[in-house]
């Protein structure tokens, strides 16, 4: 049984959600939430995910934790200069780094976190696909039964048109 979700009671507030990576695609959804919570209200959280490497020793899991973790808080950096320059300054940011598989780890998010109201995505301009996430969590079997709605952004869109859209 999902969670209820408790944006409109006092004390809370809508929340996006974004997930964080290297992908080309994070940026159209990134824009896209943050024009959102400015029009309409709310936060954006800003999901990195660190899944596990299959390392045996602690020392060797510690050290790729740093790593990821570091790569992690420069990409918020980045992105949200990003959006500062785009006139995104307004918009209350909150940074999650979480451990474990991706669909797990978007899934304990969203179950802790009873504020957050919509996933928003980017979606691959290439041929070949949407994309992996947009594959496995709007077009998979888990789509159906998935407890908040998604929003895939099209990756054809310019930031001017996104921005246009939110």
């Amino acid at each position: 049984m999902p969670k209820k979700r408790r944006i409109f009671e006092q004390g809370h507030a809508r929340k996006l959600l974004v997930i964080i990576d290297e992908s080309p695609e994070v940026e159209g959804a990134l824009f896209y939430a943050a024009g959102r919570a400015l029009h309409a209200g709310g936060h954006v959280v800003l999901l990195y995910i660190i899944e596990p490497d299959n390392q045996f020793w602690d020392a060797v899991r510690q050290v790729q934790l740093d790593e990821q973790t570091t790569k992690a808080k420069a990409l918020f950096r980045l992105y949200r200069r990003k959006l500062s320059n785009a006139g995104y300054d307004a918009v209350v940011f909150e940074e999650v780094i979480r451990e474990g598989k991706l669909l797990d780890s978007i899934q304990q998010q969203i179950d802790e976190d009873e504020d957050v109201a919509v996933l928003v995505l980017g979606a691959s301009k290439e041929a070949n696909g949407p994309g992996p996430l947009v594959s496995s969590l709007a077009a998979g079997g888990a789509s159906g039964k998935f407890p908040i709605p998604i929003t895939i952004v099209p990756g054809a869109l310019t930031v001017e048109e996104i921005q246009a859209l939110a």
